[in-house]
């Protein structure tokens, strides 16, 4: 595979004394928006910063001083090769997100595990290949696979449509996947919050709106952040953000490059946490006054 077309070693400037790569990925190199703004941001501040395929080959990974994870968005269609670069790379460079918190994150299923620490989390039911497939009889459910990105087979079904929502996870469980059902949450309809968190502090919050719009269907052309708008988040889901990543602390040596923390509200209007993203988010930097900016700092103190 080819150089992302997002600038090359040879045109960065000649005084950097450290590289960074940033890592994404073919078609996170044609639509993530915010690489080539980040790349530009990063070789202002004096680095020698480029972006890179992770899957390209023959590239030597032992040559930069940092890689960031930035765009790697089809990591969840080829997870054990992801990996497997991931724990290269790790052995050889700094990394971030590290290795193992990658490796973690990868699989949803570590919301179970957070929630048996007391993080407030949307009710997630998994059923594993060979699992009996067994679903709440009443509400609206979500079905989707346990590792996925950017709402890929994933789908809302009313209770007269439990056989399909049934045929969805066996579907999952045919591509070797586990699935998750979790309740619709009704009030997804007031936006979803995206919590920004840069080197460990709070960066900015963005609101987007509901994805899934219809029922019984799944469609992987779906626009993945809808109708995004700026946020203030409240203290009670600062405070739940806060929780959500002190409790992976212990994974990593330090504060996090970077991390999104997703949240819905309940029915009763407390946050819950959808989602911990820690791999390849889309950060919003370009919609924050700073973003950019902060991003930057952290990368150069990597």
């Amino acid at each position: 595979m080819t150089r992302a077309g997002v600038g090359t070693d040879a045109d960065a400037d000649e005084s950097a004394t450290r590289r960074i790569v940033l890592a994404t990925d073919g078609f996170g190199a044609a639509e993530d928006a915010e690489l080539p703004v980040l790349v530009a941001a990063l070789r202002e501040r004096g680095l020698d910063a480029v972006a890179v395929d992770w899957a390209e080959e023959g590239y030597d990974w032992a040559t930069p001083d940092v890689v960031v994870i930035r765009s790697t968005w089809d990591y969840s269609e080829r997870l054990p090769e992801f990996l497997a670069w991931v724990d290269g790379v790790d052995a050889v460079t700094a990394l971030h997100s590290p290795a193992e918190l990658v490796r973690w994150n990868s699989d949803k299923v570590y919301l179970a595990e957070l929630s048996a620490r007391g993080i407030p989390t949307v009710p997630t039911r998994f059923i594993a290949p060979g699992d009996p497939v067994t679903l709440p009889p009443d509400g609206e459910i979500v079905v989707k696979p346990s590792v996925s990105a950017g709402s890929r087979d994933t789908a809302r079904y009313t209770p007269a449509q439990r056989e399909a929502a049934s045929a969805h996870v066996r579907m999952l469980h045919g591509a070797g996947a586990t699935a998750m059902v979790q309740p619709y949450m009704g009030r997804i309809v007031e936006g979803e919050r995206a919590l920004v968190f840069l080197g460990g502090e709070f960066s900015h919050a963005v609101r987007k709106g509901p994805v899934l719009t219809d029922t019984g269907r799944i469609d992987n052309t779906r626009v993945a952040h809808p109708d995004l708008t700026g946020h203030t988040p409240s203290e009670a889901e600062l405070a739940l953000a806060g929780a959500a990543l002190a409790a992976v602390a212990a994974r990593t040596a330090g504060p996090l490059a970077y991390a999104r923390v997703d949240l819905a509200p309940a029915d009763d209007g407390t946050p819950v946490l959808m989602e911990l993203e820690l791999i390849e988010p889309n950060l919003f930097l370009t919609m924050a006054p700073g973003g950019v900016e902060r991003f930057v700092e952290v990368v150069h103190g990597l």
